[in-house]
Parts: structure tokens; sequence; C-alpha cells
């Protein structure tokens, strides 16, 4: 989105991340530009964390300051305006909270913007958002109409960074490529699930209601044929031999192959199509 601060669109956008040219260096304090536009960024040197030279390309989180200027940081925040983060609460006062984001400055998140009064240390999912006139960044955790409105570029099948952030009775609810929110449930789930962290995962499917449902296994046939060669090295590690068969239970499979019993049956049948496998009542063999 472009910004205007004297009636002429500018390319740097405020409360994203710019590509900017340093055009002067002095005690350690920036001078960068837009080469397109050329609209200037001051950096002062408590929000640079090393050295730049001029003419260096700087990836520059650009925000206003308290005198509504443009200032940059190449400490890059959480989350950028469009995105969402987990973020923690540092301190809570009367006109609002203010959370964690990854620079120096934290991000504010008023009183009216909080779905419900959050509490210092407290953890949530924080939808950055910029406002309108006056180019302020600040935080929401009313997702709503953002999760509804949401303009997906992800389709059913694609693969996604998910971080899982809260944990439920049905999965784990994880903020998606940080654009939007999806949901992994148990079933889905064949390893250990640490929150915070980057997962792989695929989408299953986008709901009507704009959330996405997610798996953390490879979909259909391709993730039968990778998974015959989970089972073969199973069966090499265990003198060729497995007390697994298709009527074993769904939860020995995901213990000892990290694998659905759907995608255990698919993958056996295919090995013993391929006369790999013997399979017998008390479990699968494999062919000398």
């Amino acid at each position: 989105m472009y910004v205007s601060t004297n009636n002429e669109a500018i390319m740097i956008e405020i409360g994203k991340v710019n590509k900017l040219t340093v055009i002067r260096a002095e005690n350690n304090s920036y001078l960068l530009r837009d080469l397109e536009s050329g609209e200037q960024v001051y950096m002062p040197q408590n929000l640079a964390t090393i050295h730049f030279n001029e003419n260096d390309e700087v990836d520059t989180f650009v925000y206003m300051d308290t005198q509504d200027q443009m200032v940059g940081t190449n400490r890059i925040p959480y989350a950028v305006v469009g995105e969402f983060g987990h973020l923690t609460v540092k301190e809570v006062h009367e006109f609002g909270a203010f959370f964690h984001w990854g620079t120096r400055k934290d991000l504010l998140v008023p009183g009216n913007e909080q779905k419900t009064k959050v509490a210092e240390g407290e953890d949530h999912i924080v939808r950055v958002c910029l406002e309108e006139g006056t180019n302020r960044v600040y935080g929401t955790t009313k997702l709503g109409k953002y999760i509804e409105n949401a303009e997906f570029d992800i389709k059913d099948g694609d693969k996604v960074k998910a971080v899982p952030v809260e944990k439920s009775e049905l999965g784990y609810r994880c903020i998606v490529n940080k654009k939007f929110i999806g949901i992994i449930y148990h079933n889905e789930i064949f390893e250990e699930v640490y929150m915070g962290q980057n997962y792989e995962a695929i989408v299953k499917k986008i709901r009507e209601d704009g959330l996405v449902d997610l798996s953390m296994q490879k979909l259909g046939i391709r993730n039968v044929v990778e998974s015959k060669d989970v089972i073969l090295d199973y069966l090499k590690h265990h003198n060729g031999v497995s007390h697994l068969h298709d009527k074993s239970s769904p939860d020995d499979i995901k213990a000892a192959l990290a694998m659905s019993k759907k995608t255990f049956k698919g993958a056996i049948g295919m090995l013993y199509k391929e006369k790999k496998i013997i399979i017998k009542k008390d479990g699968i063999e494999l062919v000398k």
C-alpha cells in the first residue's frame, strides 16, 4: 500500500519492510533513500544493529515516530502491517497494552482493540494494522473481520509455513504464512508439536469462515509413495518384521511410523503388489 505525506504517492510503506539505500553514514546514524521515489528515512544510532556503509542496501522496517516523522530500523519485528504475530504482553495501561514486538519499539494494542482485557505476561495472537490518516501502526486482538475477509493467495494442497500458537481440544491453532489463521487437528498430527516453532504443513481446505484446515503430512498419492520408504526402513531396522498390519490401531501405527492408518494401509498395499513385503494376520515381513 502506498502512503502519502505530501499529497504525492510515495513508494515507502509504513509499517512494513522496505529495501532502502544508505546515502549518508555519520556516527553510526544513517540517512536512507528509496531510489525510485526519492523519499528518505532516518535511522538513528540506537535503531541500527550493525554498521552500514554508504550505498549499502538495507532491509528497513519503517514507522512513524512521536513527531510524525518516518524512522527506520534494521530490526525486523515479529509481524508487520497485514500480518499476524503471537506476541507477549509487556505492560498494561488504562489506554491499552504494549506487546513485545521484536524491536526497540513495542506494539500498542489500544483498549478498544482488545477482544478481552489482556494481562501482563500473557500471549495473544495480534493482527498488526495501520491507522488511516495518521499512518500510526497498532495492534488488535479482535481478529474476526480479518479472518472472515482474508484474501487468500494459497489453495488446497499448497505447502505453507504454520506456527502453532494455541492448543485446544480439537487441535492446534496456527498462524499460516503470517497472513492467515488455521488449525491442525489432533488426528492430522504424527509428530511432537512445539508452540512457536515453524512447521511445513499442507492446506487441506480453505473454509467459508476464513480459517484454514491444515495437515502435517503430505496429501494424496505422494504421501503414500513416500510412506513406503518409511515402512521399508522400519522393517530393515527390525529384522525384517513388524507386528503392525491393516487391523492395527491408529495409535500403534502413529507411534511406530508417524503416519495415519489410512496412509499405512495404502503404502503396505503398494508394497505387497510390488512383492516387497508379505502381509500376515499378525504383521508384515520383508520379502527375502
